[in-house]
């Protein structure tokens, strides 16, 4: 819900810093990489109850996410790098609720709905991803962001920035990790909902033959093609 306006608001400044990295040769993929451990870090840290740490740690992993992006469109954005940073993201976010189910043994059972509820908001969204990536030719009645991340995204209450509020939240106030958890795995659960809502609307449609459209063949699927990065997630 707030990845959009987040996004305007901290775009510029990310777009000169990426510049700098740029000039310095820093390829994107040592962003990723780096930010990938620095959260891998904050996880362990959260799961020593070491909060502050945790925080500082998960803030660097998402300026880190925050910085590939624009690095990687201006040296040339891959599929592969967008691939990685999915997949880096999606680790650090299930590690950090992991690592949390340690620390405090209360909120065991929330994390584990938290989990749950992040599978089923996964499947949907990359469920939905791909099926709009397929019907990118079609005009669709759906709010799909436009902002040059490496997969076609449908809004939803939580999205990046509700997580790195969230998690915040967690290591700035632990005592009251549990109902953080909640929250946000409703939040999560609600997204999820909303995700399924819209594929329903999709694939209830008659497919447009891609033959009839002159775009068609540049929205297919290609290991060659490329795509761009997330500048924030």
């Amino acid at each position: 819900m707030l990845d959009a306006p987040a996004r305007r608001l901290l775009a510029p400044a990310l777009d000169r810093v990426a510049a700098v990295l740029e000039r310095a040769g820093v390829p994107p993929l040592a962003l990723t990489g780096t930010g990938f451990a620095f959260g891998a870090a904050a996880c362990l840290a959260a799961a020593g109850g070491r909060w502050g740490l945790a925080l500082a740690l998960w803030l660097a992993n998402r300026l880190l996410d925050g910085l590939d992006g624009p690095v990687a469109r201006r040296r040339g954005a891959t599929e592969l790098g967008g691939f990685l940073d999915l997949v880096a993201d999606f680790t650090v976010y299930g590690g950090f609720v992991v690592a949390l189910a340690y620390a405090v043994p209360g909120a065991r059972l929330a994390c584990i709905v938290l989990l749950g509820t992040y599978y089923i908001s996964g499947t949907a969204f990359l469920g939905l991803s791909s099926v709009l990536e397929r019907r990118a030719h079609e005009s669709l009645d759906c709010e799909v962001a436009q902002d040059g991340r490496s997969l076609r995204f449908v809004g939803g209450l939580a999205e990046g920035t509700e997580t790195v509020l969230a998690y915040s939240l967690i290591c700035l106030l632990p005592a009251h990790a549990v109902a953080f958890v909640w929250t946000f795995a409703a939040a999560v659960a609600i997204t999820a909902g909303q995700r399924v809502c819209t594929a329903v609307g999709v694939l209830r449609r008659p497919r447009t033959s891609p033959a009839a459209d002159p775009t068609a063949d540049a929205v297919r699927p290609s290991f060659h093609r490329r795509s761009v990065r997330s500048p924030t997630s």
